[in-house]
């Protein structure tokens, strides 16, 4: 195929490769998935440093992660050279700050995008913050509950929330920042929330990071929130079995007796946006900056 994309164009190759063997989903159908979404994902991929996970010859066979800039791309994929998180060196970050771009790296076999949680020219100062709930066993009532408890501490902050399946197994509730505070400032916020959240159903939900202490309850995760880290990105195709979507959902939606992390796939995701629309549409509208009330959350979390 040769894809035009203003005045980029990108020729794509082995087209007929099967990148998901189970439901003989190829390279071509990768292709134009991404191809397709590029308006809705660009907003969150630019000036953000990637890493890929890529499986140059199909699920099954050995893949990698890249986030290394590699000396063969065209001049319309950006890099950004960025010290590590222990600043001993350099890296040249991969930026796509445009369909080609997108496109060129599926072409590539970039199965799935994660992205920094700061822009490359801020890249200390996130503007998102993000808690990861992946379950210990298959209760998906309680990433659901627990997400619908985050949103209500976020919002006692005056951030607005969001929510997204993973496409793996589990949601991200994700609120927009104003990139002024640091990763410090934002981490220990994360932890005061997580906390009073994890303390309203102490049974069900934990901040334990030892697995052996969480005794089967929900891990409320925000180890995303730190320098160099990524989260993945939203409507980025998952390296699993029948191509499932990371996927933003409304909130209402997650009372859907259907609804799994793996509900959305490149097969159902572009009728879901023709009947639905983007509930990420104003994402970057909502930056706010977090105005913690430690009195409010300490109310809240002592409410039965």
């Amino acid at each position: 195929m040769k894809l035009t994309f203003g005045s980029h164009t990108v020729e794509t190759s082995n087209d007929d490769k099967v990148l998901f063997p189970r439901d003989s989903l190829t390279k071509g159908d990768l292709i134009e998935y991404y191809a397709d979404v590029a308006d809705l994902m660009l907003p969150h991929l630019r000036e953000r440093c990637l890493t890929l996970q890529r499986f140059p010859d199909g699920l099954g066979k050995d893949g990698f992660f890249q986030q290394n800039y590699s000396d063969h791309f065209p001049d319309f994929i950006d890099r950004r050279s960025l010290p590590t998180a222990a600043g001993d060196e350099k890296v040249d970050h991969i930026v796509a700050n445009n369909a080609a771009a997108l496109v060129y790296l599926a072409n590539q076999a970039a199965i799935t995008f994660h992205g920094w949680l700061a822009t490359a020219d801020a890249p200390r100062h996130p503007d998102r913050v993000v808690f990861d709930l992946d379950p210990s066993g298959d209760d998906f009532r309680a990433i659901v509950d627990c997400a619908r408890l985050l949103r209500e501490a976020l919002e006692l902050t005056g951030l607005v929330p969001f929510v997204m399946t993973t496409g793996s197994s589990g949601l991200h509730v994700i609120a927009p920042l104003d990139p002024r505070g640091t990763f410090d400032n934002v981490r220990e916020f994360a932890g005061e929330v997580a906390a009073a959240t994890a303390a309203k159903q102490p049974r069900r939900f934990t901040t334990e990071q030892r697995k052996a202490a969480r005794r089967g309850r929900l891990y409320i995760d925000i180890g995303r929130n730190a320098y160099g880290q990524t989260g993945v990105l939203p409507y980025s195709v998952r390296a699993i079995e029948g191509a499932p979507v990371a996927t933003p959902l409304d909130w209402d939606e997650l009372g859907r007796g259907d609804l799994s992390p793996r509900r959305y796939d490149i097969g159902n995701l572009r009728r879901r946006l023709a009947q639905k629309g983007d509930p990420f549409a104003d994402f970057f509208s909502h930056k706010r900056r977090p105005a913690p009330d430690p009195g409010a959350l300490r109310e809240w979390r002592e409410e039965k």
